[in-house]
């Protein structure tokens, strides 16, 4: 399985700038099969637990987590880039590389108690997830797990997420 779903991922060399090999996931978003086999994939760890929400971070979390939630029998919550929600939120600001950004959640996504999944589709350096863990904390959940589709482990973005149980399906040096 690990093996088919990296031959859908298609390598990109010098992008976003030179030096940088870009893991490009359309062309296994534009495989059934392949897309099929990648949800099942993630939902596999957690296949026997409890989770009472699946979490998707913006915008690829949503690829994935949605299919995930279905699969699960969970709800599916999005958690958005600053302003882009239209009810009451809670918000998170976080440091990039080059600048800041922010994240939010509407205050009544989950129940407080509520054991939830956390999904994206990599793990590169890990500040967006991390900033995703801070965000739904404040909303009283248990953090069951963070999965990714693919991690960049030369990148150290589990190191951000200590604590925290971490789930890749695919690993890249």
């Amino acid at each position: 399985m690990i093996s088919q779903l990296k031959q859908l991922i298609r390598d990109i060399p010098d992008f976003p700038k030179a030096g940088i090999l870009y893991r490009d996931i359309t062309t296994l978003l534009n495989d059934a099969a392949g897309l099929k086999l990648a949800v099942e994939a993630m939902v596999e760890p957690f296949a026997a637990e409890p989770i009472d929400a699946v979490l998707g971070v913006e915008a690829r979390g949503f690829i994935f987590g949605a299919p995930m939630a279905l699969e699960m029998q969970c709800g599916f919550v999005p958690v958005r880039k600053a302003g882009k929600l239209p009810a009451e939120v809670i918000r998170e600001d976080y440091e990039l590389e080059y600048g800041s950004s922010s994240i939010e959640v509407h205050r009544d996504a989950v129940d407080s108690g509520s054991r939830v999944l956390l999904v994206d589709d990599v793990l590169a350096t890990g500040g967006t997830m991390r900033a995703t863990c801070r965000l739904v904390e404040q909303l009283g959940v248990s953090i069951a797990a963070v999965c990714f589709l693919v991690e960049l482990r030369s990148l150290e973005g589990r190191a951000k997420l200590d604590g925290y149980r971490v789930e890749s399906v695919l690993q890249y040096d």
